[in-house]
């Protein structure tokens, strides 16, 4: 069963910019599916239309069932939501922020109490119910949000860069609890990320995003895969690169060093080398991995997702959130 369906999805905004362009795709129950790209890609507002934040130019969205443009009542009831910026109210204690939040959502004095003592434990945060939230490191802001998306037992959870900022621990801990909401609750959950290694590790399905448009989809395993096998990385002197990427057919380049697709890098490389010597390429140093997801986004984009990229990111998300001060 489909649980969310999109077809034809297309956002225009002002002065004809194109921020998501013609996308189909369709999420399964019960599916963790993974939209992946960088920053300016179109994942958020993807999400905000699937949210019923932005109405499409055209196209249809559809999500438990009802049309995400005239029916948005119907999805917002089956829908929880973790925004990329943090929006609980830091006054308030953990356990107020969901009172706050169950009776936005009309949630019955008879069961608000044993929902929220539900969610608190299952983040991990019931010892800290009675807590200010500006006490709360990050981690703990980003696990009440998730506890405040879940409140009202939602079909579809939404996570937009829901572990952006948080130290490599952390972020393993909400993957952790991502993981478990699939498994204990068969919740569906559609997460945007740039990071390879958590939508490699969390997601059933990823589709690729660059420029408003879906360029790959399928799951992390089959999207490694078709890069056909191995990946050789050659370091070479900056004046050989131009040459390196003559003498090998679908060569990519990055940061200098010359990316190779082939099916058995422990044969091939011996091969690889030869040619470089016979080619007069100065190899600086040649190395072997496993093709990951970068990889594959390398082949079809020509480019990474930077690092420093992500970092302006986090830049920005913390001014936003400390008024625009930066300290």
């Amino acid at each position: 069963m489909d649980i969310i369906e999109v077809k034809g999805l297309t956002k225009t905004f002002n002065k004809g910019f194109i921020a998501v362009d013609g996308i189909t795709f369709s999420i399964k129950k019960g599916e963790i599916f993974g939209f992946l790209g960088p920053n300016g890609a179109g994942k958020t507002t993807t999400i905000s239309i699937l949210c019923t934040l932005l109405k499409p130019t055209s196209g249809k969205a559809a999500v438990c069932g009802y049309d995400a443009d005239s029916e948005q009542n119907k999805v917002r009831k089956c829908i929880g939501v973790v925004f990329q910026d943090m929006t609980l109210d830091d006054r308030l204690t953990a356990r107020e922020n969901l009172e706050l939040h169950a009776r936005l959502y009309g949630i019955p004095k008879s069961e608000r109490e044993k929902r929220i003592d539900e969610v608190l434990g299952i983040v991990g945060l019931k010892d800290r119910e009675n807590s200010i939230v500006k006490t709360f490191s990050g981690g703990m802001q980003r696990r009440l949000e998730i506890a405040r998306g879940l409140i009202h037992y939602p079909q579809v959870l939404f996570l937009d860069e829901p572990t952006l900022g948080l130290d490599p621990q952390t972020r393993k801990h909400v993957w952790e609890y991502i993981v478990m909401l699939k498994r204990d609750y068969d919740m569906t959950i559609f997460l945007t990320t740039h990071y390879m290694e958590e939508a490699d590790e969390l997601c059933d399905r990823i589709a690729i995003i660059e420029h408003g448009k879906i360029i790959a989809i399928d799951t992390p395993r089959k999207l490694k895969d078709s890069l056909g096998g191995d990946t050789i990385v050659l370091d070479v002197d900056d004046k050989d690169t131009e040459k390196a990427l003559k003498t090998f057919k679908g060569a990519k380049r990055f940061d200098g060093q010359i990316i190779l697709s082939v099916r058995n890098a422990g044969r091939e490389i011996g091969k690889v080398l030869e040619r470089c010597r016979e080619n007069k390429i100065n190899v600086i140093e040649a190395n072997i991995r496993k093709p990951a997801l970068n990889d594959v986004f390398l082949k079809l984009t020509g480019r990474e997702i930077r690092e420093e990229e992500v970092g302006l990111r986090e830049q920005l998300r913390r001014r936003r959130t400390m008024g625009g001060h930066g300290r």
